[in-house]
């Protein structure tokens, strides 16, 4: 029985690893790129679409949507040019093997905060999908 129980966790914890290894965070400035090295992708930032989220400091009957245009780019694909929202989607799209999600658009807009366009940062989770090489 004993076993069987580290057998269990054993698993667990390796399929939490693999997991962990096909999920990557890039965190991208607006008018950036990144390239995640281990997949040669390229996540570009390219511009604020609209932002009409609710303020963090206000009650609001809609929580609001940001809506983001991103270019995606590897060595095996043409670049692509995408749009993602934090609320209304899409908030991810495919890609050359790959899906890409906005997981986090900041800074959060307040009442007392006039927010530079030039100073969004966005947070992509990036997975390699399955039965892709």
């Amino acid at each position: 029985m004993r076993k069987t129980i580290l057998a269990f966790i054993l698993t667990l914890v390796a399929a939490s690893f693999l997991q962990a290894q096909t999920n990557q965070k890039v965190t991208v400035q607006i008018n950036q790129q990144k390239t995640i090295t281990k997949n040669k992708l390229t996540i570009k930032f390219v511009s604020l679409v609209e932002d009409s989220r609710c303020p963090t400091d206000t009650n609001c009957i809609w929580a609001g949507n940001a809506k983001i245009t991103i270019k995606v780019s590897n060595a095996k694909a043409a670049a692509k040019t995408f749009e993602l929202n934090t609320n209304s989607k899409p908030q991810s799209v495919s890609y050359a093997g790959y899906e890409i999600k906005l997981a986090d658009l900041n800074p959060k807009p307040a009442t007392n905060i006039r927010i530079n366009r030039n100073g969004y940062t966005a947070t992509f989770v990036v997975r390699k999908l399955a039965n892709t090489k």
